[in-house]
């Protein structure tokens, strides 16, 4: 388990709620705050909204989160435990089988695209924040490179109709998700008319899965020799 938070100084560090009213006064403050950010991003994310979003007084907050990026980071990790929650279907192996390679590369990329799509207002706001913002940019790094471990490990069985000459096959599966992984980023933080004429989600998400499965199962030619 990695530790998201090691070390915070106080200014940043969360006190937990011990008593069961605390306790849910304080799960409402962090709906609260995950909902004000998907409307109102970090722009719209103050202690007074989301004191005003919970119906709680301000003490609530200040006794838990000492100062707005303390309760930020708080609501933060809240929103992104919803998303890590929909990365378990990567290692659940009853929804994967029968999938020849191809049909296998394609769903994985889906379901990828579809937690960005399920999650997009949140993901919009920390990304655009992340730029600027250390711990966030820290953490986010982090949950990236765990949902590419778990994309890489799925599509690992199917190496031998991957593997290239001269690259291991771990190297081209990350490639292959960086790419997709990227792309999504992209089309969530600044819509998807930013690079290219905008086209519906279902449309792009099935481009991208064909490019990942083209990628993946051409095989490059050895060099002569």
């Amino acid at each position: 388990m990695i530790d998201r938070a090691p070390d915070l100084p106080d200014h940043l560090t969360i006190r937990p709620p011990r008593q069961e009213r605390s306790r849910r006064a304080w799960a409402r403050v962090l709906d609260a705050g995950v909902s004000l950010l998907e409307e109102a991003g970090y722009d719209g994310f103050t202690i007074a909204a989301v004191c005003e979003r919970a119906q709680v007084p301000p003490r609530a907050v200040y006794d838990r989160a000492p100062s707005k990026d303390a309760l930020f980071l708080a609501v933060y990790e809240h929103g992104m435990a919803r998303i890590q929650a929909d990365h378990e279907i990567f290692g659940d192996p009853s929804h994967w089988l029968g999938l020849d390679a191809t049909a296998l590369i394609e769903a994985a990329v889906r379901e990828v695209a579809a937690v960005f799509s399920r999650h997009q207002a949140l993901l919009r706001a920390v990304v655009l924040i992340s730029g600027v913002h250390p711990e966030v940019y820290r953490r986010g790094s982090l949950y990236s490179r765990e949902l590419g471990d778990l994309f890489t490990a799925l599509l690992r069985p199917i190496a031998p109709q991957i593997t290239r000459h001269g690259t291991d096959v771990d190297t081209v599966l990350r490639t292959c998700f960086t790419t997709v992984f990227s792309a999504l980023v992209i089309r969530v933080a600044y819509g998807p008319g930013f690079a290219a004429d905008p086209v519906d989600d279902a449309t792009y998400t099935s481009q991208l899965a064909r490019m990942s499965s083209s990628y993946l199962l051409t095989r490059r030619q050895s060099p002569a020799m």
